[in-house]
């Protein structure tokens, strides 16, 4: 049996992000899935994930999610969590998967997820898209990681949000499908993926990839005892 199909991956938020992340890990023959959000599907929604419909509006994420993947996709085995992810959650699941999908859109929790995968040796991949533009990178065991790449934090309130800023649905389902891509390529074994931050523009539909070296002074990526500042 293939290491695709033993494998299993986490999926952290069911949004513009995590949707096409997992159908293109479930179109690659994924054997397992575990998807969590704790939030119900909104109107605004259904412009950029594409797992939802009308009908769904008010119904939890990974339910009407979880119910499309066993129809579309039989064989795959899914387990749906309706639960945020924090820290204590984070010690738990990450162990038992893979790799993990950061498919969230608030900066604590990236930075959270970012810390588990550095501290539990699980490979993460960070994902963010904003208007017309989107990144992705494989975080590995011992870093780089999300506070090497950004050298302070900015607080939940100086980040827009989706709906403040605006997504094109279309490049959140190119940066989803790269995060899958880049899970599949971790369970594959393929380290020399780690610490490659790959940036895309939705205006020029261009790609480039930049190298992020690791912090010296990272406490998550060294291991150094102290509070994290998120």
């Amino acid at each position: 049996m293939s290491s695709l199909v033993r494998g299993r991956v986490l999926v952290v938020g069911m949004g513009g992000l995590g949707c096409p992340a997992v159908l293109a890990l479930a179109q690659a023959g994924i054997g397992g899935v575990t998807i969590a959000d704790p939030d119900v599907v909104d109107p605004s929604n259904l412009h950029r994930q594409p797992w939802f419909r009308t009908s769904d509006v008010g119904a939890l994420k990974v339910d009407a999610a979880a119910r499309r993947l066993r129809e579309a996709f039989p064989s795959i085995r899914i387990r749906s969590l309706p639960v945020r992810v924090d820290e204590g959650r984070a010690a738990s699941l990450f162990p038992r998967h893979g790799a993990v999908i950061d498919g969230t859109d608030d900066v604590e929790t990236k930075f959270l997820l970012s810390d588990a995968a550095v501290r539990h040796g699980v490979p993460l991949v960070y994902g963010g898209v904003l208007r017309m533009h989107g990144q992705a990178m494989l975080i590995g065991p011992g870093g780089p990681c999300l506070r090497c790449l950004f050298e302070q934090p900015m607080a939940g309130d100086e980040v827009p949000s989706c709906a403040q800023a605006g997504v094109l649905g279309t490049v959140a389902g190119i940066v989803g499908a790269k995060q899958a891509l880049l899970a599949l390529s971790a369970l594959a074994g393929e380290r020399h993926l780690y610490g490659r931050l790959a940036i895309f523009d939705g205006w020029k539909l261009s790609q480039r990839t930049i190298s992020v070296p690791r912090a010296s002074d990272c406490r998550a990526c060294a291991g150094l005892p102290g509070e994290l500042s998120s």
